[in-house]
């Protein structure tokens, strides 16, 4: 697979896309028939006749486990993970075999770095007259400020180092040529705007290979070019061209390309926008994205997501990260067994993990160390319970929760840093945390009475009762 086309092909041949020939309206209509989809667990949806663009319209690519696993190139998340791990531990080798495996690694993530090409499929139309109207960018909910663009791979550079950046910001459409980039504080665009001098070359990919799309997302390290981790993902770099009116590169098989620029000082109101949160976020002031060109690929196809209660086409994307990246976070944090951000906490409201306990206070010691990790500090809850408990079942550490928790001895709060989204803070991007130890406790912790035993059944009448289930007749 190398670009959308591809992607669609084999959505369609999987059976999980359905076509709409239907006129639909951008403004709210697709919003509410991909919302409906999605919460009934419904396939990709392709829109060819959107009112007022010639451009179809492409959405919930990512809504399913299986589509989600098909545009990352796996079986499932697990073994991807399992793969990123095995790339990403190169301990110091200790014999000559050991160090040949090692070269290996780094030669392979070598090979993903992208290539740069002269001719791209992204510039084969130029719009002589720029006009962000011409597209078919959602009005995604009643109060929205405006249409967004919610779906965008925004490449910027660092104005000090010229270290290339690849995040995903919606990007509100003003008029024709103006918009509203909405980099949050903790993001590496923001940082980018506040450490520039003067305006900041910015381009705004959309559509292309999902691998990429989804990389754009990914909470890589400080300085590991998204595009690297996308053509780990695809198994082949990632061609990239040089823009027609900045200097900076995006994707080559792209569907649409936007070029503009940021002017650091240049700031005005956006929003306000229904947000993965469930409610709008409201009007901030954040940097005017000034357009110079329009670069596409002939019949392009515009790719998009909503956004809103869970759950939404986003929760497989942060199914995935927190899956695939579960692997690095334990490299730094080894008495983790396994994390679950469940779609209720909208990604950065819930933690629920397990540890394997050894010493008195390990628990609070791990809840600090997940609020000192990277975007994982602005995690507003984490409840943590003993490696026996499975974090993918909610109702299983919720039991541990309510049943292990004495709140004066086992929940920690501490203010910090929080989701620039999180609404329930008293002042913007900064609150109050929480977090409960739901493990069996030791003596050490505080424990006065004995710590009972959990009801379990023993494992041979387990072993018994299997073998002769068929006997009882109970299916």
């Amino acid at each position: 697979m190398k670009d959308m086309r591809d992607w669609i092909a084999q959505l369609r041949k999987a059976g999980e896309l359905v076509e709409i020939d239907a006129e639909v309206d951008p403004v709210l209509e697709i919003t509410e028939i991909a919302d409906r989809m999605v919460k009934r667990g419904g396939p990709a949806l392709l829109f060819t006749n959107v009112t007022g663009s010639e451009h179809p319209v492409l959405i919930n690519q990512f809504a399913s486990d299986r589509r989600i696993a098909m545009a990352l190139r796996t079986e499932s998340l697990d073994a991807l993970a399992r793969r990123v791990e095995d790339l990403m531990d190169l301990q110091p080798p200790q014999g000559m075999v050991e160090k040949v495996k090692a070269l290996g690694k780094l030669k392979e993530l070598a090979s993903f770095s992208p290539k740069d090409v002269r001719r791209a499929p992204c510039q084969e139309v130029v719009m002589e007259a720029p006009d962000l109207d011409r597209l078919p960018i959602l009005t995604c909910w009643p109060d929205d400020g405006g249409p967004y663009i919610t779906l965008p791979l925004v490449f910027s550079r660092d104005p000090e180092t010229g270290v290339r950046n690849c995040g995903m910001y919606r990007v509100q459409k003003v008029d024709a040529t103006t918009a509203m980039m909405h980099w949050q504080i903790h993001k590496d665009g923001a940082a980018h705007q506040q450490d520039a001098r003067e305006p900041i070359p910015v381009a705004i990919a959309i559509g292309g290979d999902p691998a990429i799309t989804y990389s754009a997302t990914a909470p890589l390290p400080p300085h590991i070019d998204e595009m690297i981790f996308a053509g780990f993902l695809r198994g082949r770099s990632v061609e990239m061209v040089q823009c027609l009116t900045q200097d900076i590169q995006v994707p080559a098989d792209a569907e649409i390309v936007l070029e503009g620029h940021v002017d650091p000082t240049d700031v005005g109101p956006e929003g306000p926008f229904g947000d993965h949160t469930g409610y709008y976020t409201p009007v901030d002031d954040y940097p005017r994205f000034h357009l110079t060109a329009i670069t596409m690929r002939r019949d392009a196809v515009y790719s998009t997501t909503v956004v809103g209660a869970p759950p939404m086409e986003d929760l497989w994307l942060g199914k995935a990260t927190e899956r695939v990246f579960l692997p690095l976070i334990k490299m730094t944090l080894p008495d983790l067994v396994d994390m679950n951000l469940p779609p209720e906490g909208v990604f950065h409201n819930c933690a629920l993990v397990s540890i394997r306990k050894r010493y008195p206070g390990h628990a609070k010691k791990l809840m600090n160390a997940i609020w000192g990790l990277g975007l994982l500090s602005l995690t507003r809850c984490i409840v943590v319970v003993d490696d026996d408990v499975d974090v993918q079942d909610a109702s299983a550490v919720a039991f541990r929760a309510f049943s292990n928790v004495d709140p004066a001895r086992d929940s920690l709060i501490v203010d910090g840093p929080v989701d620039a989204l999180d609404h329930a803070a008293p002042y913007f991007a900064y609150g109050s945390k929480i977090g409960f130890d739901a493990t069996r406790k030791l003596p050490a912790e505080g424990v006065v009475r004995p710590w009972p035993d959990e009801i379990r059944m023993s494992a041979d009448v387990r072993a018994r009762v299997d073998g002769r289930w068929s006997e009882y007749g109970l299916g």
